[in-house]
This record gives structure tokens, C-alpha cells and sequence, in this order.
């Protein structure tokens, strides 16, 4: 139904600092199209792609690309989504949102926007991306949203919160109930503490040391307010796995 993760979309009003501030932690900036009338930038770390856009929306988003989008959108309709926006048009780049039942948005576009990126490519100095974390005020009532469009549940935990991990089209979200999410937010695996301490150091981004998400050492903000959690290791690491279940 999602077709494929694309990006972790967020807005900014200053892309040339965001841009910056991703590339100092050891992101690569990747070449992107024109499809878009704003400003517009993709930074990647090998696997996560962040687009960073120079215009108002309900930021950030989970954004995906589905090149049979016009019959999906109608398809979606029949299933009972609403849309937040929808523009379908031969002349047109078509696109679509629609918010899940905490208010954070899904995108779906007709096409890629940038090029893929090295898959060959290290890490950025944060780490392994293993989640983009959605806060929820109810992780069961929002499991019910996600599962018809994420059917793969990958890890579930149950104390000291009930947290779920879907596979998203390519995407690991995790649904969380922490009260110290302020917004949907990006959960890495870190080898390297003192090239972080040395990158925090020399350029002064905004840092909390063990923020109270997860066991995370250190959260780092980015300009645009995104949230970077960096962990010794995947919080869900030492759970079972939820085997799959044929649905037919």
C-alpha cells in the first residue's frame, strides 16, 4: 500500500545550515531533482535519506513512493483514509498525505525526488540508523492505524512501555509512548562516543546527555528541531523476534 520508504521529510527555513549540520556528523548530500517548486535537499548516511524542504507543511513526514499512486489513492479512499491533501493530475508531480491517529503525517509521491545513495557508503559519526520513532499517546490504538499499511510487526516489548517496531516499506518505525519524544525522531546505534564528543566539541550542536529515551546517551538537535538519538546499542537488541504470520 506504501509503496517504498524515500525519506525522512522535514522543513526548514535555512537549508544551507541544516545541510551543514548533517554533513559535519558524516552525512553525504545527495544529487536531487527539480520536480519541486521550493528549496530542496536530500542528505543521506548510506540507508537513511533526510530531505530537507524549504516550505510550510505538517513536518516532519514519513515519505514514500508509490509509482501507481492514482489507482492507491483510490484504493485508499475505498478503505476509508482522508487526506489531508491529494493533488492527482497528468500535469502534475502527484502526491498525497494523510495523518495517523497522533497527527503525524504520511507522504506518498509518484516518484524518486534524488538519486539512491551508496549503499556501500559508511556510517555517519552518529551510527547504525535502526528507528525512526513515532511518539504515540496509545501504542496499542496506534498499532491498529499502522498495521493494515506496515503488516510486518518486527520486535514488540511490553515493559517498562509497550513498544512496537513495524517494517514500514522499508522503513523500521517504532511506536512509543515515552514522554520524552517531543516529535517523530531518529534512533541510531553508536560505535564511535568520541567522534561524536569531538564533532560536539569543535562545532557546538545542541546536546543532551542521557535525555531519558530508551537508555540513549545523548540526544543531538538539529537546526530544524529534528532529534538524533544515539545508543550503545538497539534498545529492542536482546527481544524476540515476532515471527511472520501467513495472512492467507
Amino acid at each position: 500500500m506504501l509503496g517504498r520508504f524515500l525519506e525522512f521529510s522535514v522543513q526548514t527555513s535555512d537549508i544551507g545550515e541544516s545541510l551543514s549540520f548533517y554533513k559535519l556528523l558524516g552525512f553525504r548530500e545527495l544529487d536531487s531533482g527539480d520536480v519541486w517548486p521550493h528549496k530542496y535537499a536530500v542528505v543521506s548516511d548510506g540507508t537513511l535519506c533526510i530531505g530537507l524542504h524549504d516550505r510550510d507543511f505538517e513536518a516532519p513526514a514519513v515519505t514514500f513512493v508509490h509509482q501507481e499512486l492514482a489507482k492507491e489513492a483510490l484504493a485508499m479512499t475505498d478503505h476509508g483514509f482522508e487526506f489531508s491533501y491529494l493533488q492527482l493530475d497528468d500535469d502534475a508531480f502527484n502526491e498525497l498525505g494523510f495523518t495517523d491517529h497522533d497527527n503525524h503525517l504520511i507522504a506518498m509521491i509518484e516518484a524518486r525526488t534524488f538519486s539512491k545513495p551508496d549503499e556501500n557508503a559508511d556510517n555517519s559519526i552518529c551510527g547504525w540508523w535502526f528507528e525512526t520513532t513515532l511518539p504515540v499517546r496509545d501504542t496499542l490504538r496506534a498499532a491498529r492505524f499502522w498495521a493494515p499499511l506496515a503488516p510486518e510487526i518486527l520486535r514488540v516489548r511490553e515493559e517498562p512501555t509497550t513498544h512496537m517496531r513495524f517494517n514500514a516499506a522499508g522503513m523500521s518505525l517504532g511506536l512509543s509512548e515515552s514522554i520524552a519524544l517531543s516529535g517523530p525522531s531518529l534512533c541510531f546505534r553508536c560505535d564511535d562516543k568520541e567522534a561524536v564528543w569531538i564533532a560536539l566539541a569543535k562545532h557546538g550542536f545542541e546536546h543532551h546527555e542521557f535525555p531519558g529515551f530508551e537508555g540513549a546517551f545523548m540526544s543531538i538537535k538539529a537546526p530544524e528541531g529534528t532529534m538524533l538519538f544515539l545508543f550503545d546499542e538497539d534498545f529492542l537488541g536482546e527481544l524476540y523476534e515476532v515471527e511472520e504470520t501467513d495472512e492467507s
